[in-house]
């Protein structure tokens, strides 16, 4: 449980506010949709998803991620993990649909490519506010078909991923595997839930945790308990029947904020 130091060794600029810090340390059983605790030194400890066994993709939104930006390389920083449930890997031949939003992409490119490498057919939808905040578009294509959408109509689709998926005949899926903004996760789900095939998909929620292994209960989710961290960052579709799933998140302390 003792942080490992990661030396970083290459940062990519994904999008004006997105960068991909590359370390040197393989995480080798990483599952796609695991997380790791990232301690940013003299700031606080923070769950960033893995977007490869070596890097974490960071959108810059508040005091730890501003300080990581300020990181260049040769600098470290330390990393516990990885924790959590991850996507299930679809079989030889099922058709898996991707449904990726703003830096929800980190999680979901190395799931992409492993569902590849299992010989399943994958196609993803991928929004972004704009062509410029579009996250891994080539890893996508790499892995299979990709639809885009961006808010501002600069690529794609004009729109948000359910304008694409409303022209989708869904149900010719095997597996579906959603992360993004949790409004448009929320709006995914009901899409799913209106076409009966929410057993089918599976959702990556975006929550602050401190402990990250299911002790601290910051992360408990509804009246069921599940945590997170240790019962998630994944959950299946019908799992989250009835939850708190767009309806509001928990801020450091616990406490309900409204979305």
């Amino acid at each position: 449980m003792l942080p490992l130091n990661a030396t970083i060794v290459k940062i990519n600029e994904e999008s004006p506010s997105v960068r991909t810090f590359f370390f040197d340390y393989q995480f080798e059983t990483m599952k796609a949709g695991q997380f790791v605790m990232v301690w940013v030194r003299g700031v606080d400890e923070i769950p960033m998803g893995l977007s490869s066994k070596n890097s974490i993709t960071v959108q810059k939104v508040g005091e730890a991620t501003s300080k990581l930006f300020e990181l260049k390389e040769g600098d470290s920083f330390g990393l516990r993990g990885p924790f959590g449930v991850g996507f299930t890997l679809p079989s030889k031949g099922e058709r898996t649909l991707v449904i990726a939003g703003g830096v929800g992409a980190a999680p979901l490119a190395p799931y992409a490519e492993a569902a590849r490498i299992a010989g399943a057919e994958v196609y993803t939808v991928l929004g972004a506010r704009s062509a410029d905040d579009l996250i891994f578009e080539k890893r996508f294509a790499e892995a299979g078909n990709v639809y885009v959408s961006t808010d501002d109509g600069s690529k794609g689709v004009k729109g948000f991923v359910t304008d694409v998926l409303n022209d989708l005949d869904l149900s010719a899926y095997d597996r579906i595997a959603v992360c993004g903004p949790e409004v448009m996760m929320a709006s995914v789900f009901r899409l799913l839930e209106d076409r009966k095939l929410l057993e089918k998909s599976e959702f990556s929620l975006h929550r602050y945790f401190k402990c990250g292994i299911g002790v601290c209960g910051a992360c408990c989710i509804d009246r069921s308990g599940l945590r997170v961290c240790k019962d998630g960052p994944v959950f299946s579709g019908v799992q989250l029947l009835d939850s708190e799933l767009g309806k509001y998140t928990r801020d450091a302390s616990g406490r309900r904020v409204k979305i």
